[in-house]
């Protein structure tokens, strides 16, 4: 009998890949979103949607309500999908939609619930190369746009551990550094402005053939994590017979330079190759690395994708637009005059 996985956020930036890789691995995956609508992207693939809202309780009453050996909670709001400042919306989504998710689990007697912690609630130990433990100390910082979202990141967490504590809820809290995946919309929001991704920005001017500005050091370590890897630490939290908890989502690192070289390597014309303009007296970017001997002494995590790799698969996505269906294509999100401009 096939194990029943409920996805929560399935129609969000991890939750629908990590919905469609389960269904590939054989589990009856139930996909719940916010949308009233996923446009029928979940039906052609087998799996059963359901529109849902986390923060209000009655909403469970539309998922099944036995059978289910694993909840996967990737909803939320979000610091960067979120235009100006609301954090009224991560009390309400994170902390009330978390203890809503908990209660339903505990009810169903689900075996397991899986949970995306925000990386910055170790931000305290940026800027250094040393590795930061998984179960460093959790301190959510006092300014900035996401201080509020982490704060109730780790109230969310500490629910977490209170149902592993009193009713046997195993847990499987993923410390996530940058998933890097393709989306169609390159933009996100810091502060509450919208802004292009970095890298994202870096492509387009590699697709165009244009210099690029290599700003600081460029040995400063950078986090990374493909989405092939990290539906791998996804599909082990599923097998795994722990309790589970706290597990960071790394490979490792790359630097900049060589994040830069790839972007290049991969995206600029053989006949008109980007340069790199090299600025050390602009701002270096803020390194860190995680450490994941955790991740891979407890789940069997085994990185196996590289920083080229990674950006081979997204060059291939952005080609195909395989969740277009539900996200929508690029064209959608960047205006064609800019895309024809960078090819």
């Amino acid at each position: 009998m096939k194990k029943q996985v409920v996805v929560l956020g399935a129609t969000g930036t991890l939750g629908a890949p990590v919905a469609v890789h389960l269904k590939n691995l054989g589990y009856e995956v139930i996909a719940a979103g916010h949308r009233k609508s996923d446009n029928n992207f979940f039906k052609e693939k087998g799996i059963e949607y359901v529109s849902m809202d986390i923060t209000d309780d009655s909403s469970f009453e539309k998922l099944p309500q036995s059978g289910v050996f694993a909840v996967v909670n990737f909803a939320g709001a979000l610091p960067a999908s979120m235009p100006g400042y609301r954090p009224a919306s991560y009390i309400s989504s994170v902390v009330q939609g978390t203890l809503n998710v908990l209660e339903y689990a505990r009810r169903i007697k689900a075996d397991r619930i899986v949970f995306p912690q925000s990386l910055f609630d170790v931000s305290y130990l940026f800027g250094s190369k040393v590795p930061i433990p998984a179960d460093s100390v959790r301190k959510a910082p006092l300014k900035g746009d996401h201080a509020v979202y982490v704060i109730a990141k780790n109230a969310a967490v500490d629910l977490i551990e209170h149902y592993y504590q009193t009713y046997g809820l195993k847990r499987f809290i993923l410390r996530l550094s940058r998933v890097y995946l393709y989306h169609p919309n390159p933009y996100t929001f810091t502060d509450g402005k919208k802004t292009m991704i970095s890298d994202r920005f870096l492509i387009y001017k590699a697709m165009a053939g244009e210099d690029i500005e290599l700003w600081g050091d460029p040995n400063r370590l950078l986090e990374t994590c493909c989405l092939k890897d990290f539906l791998q630490i996804v599909e082990k939290t599923l097998i795994s017979p722990l309790d589970g908890g706290i597990y960071n989502i790394g490979s490792g690192g790359s630097t900049l330079q060589e994040r830069i070289e790839g972007i290049i390597d991969v995206f600029s014309p053989k006949e008109k190759p980007s340069k790199i303009i090299y600025c050390p007296e602009k701002r270096s970017a803020q390194q860190f690395v995680l450490d994941i001997r955790k991740t891979v002494n407890e789940l069997g995590y085994r990185p196996q994708y590289s920083w080229k790799e990674y950006l081979l698969d997204f060059k291939k996505d952005m080609q195909e637009q395989p969740f277009a269906k539900l996200w929508g294509k690029e064209c959608d999100f960047y205006p064609p005059k800019k895309q024809e401009n960078a090819k």
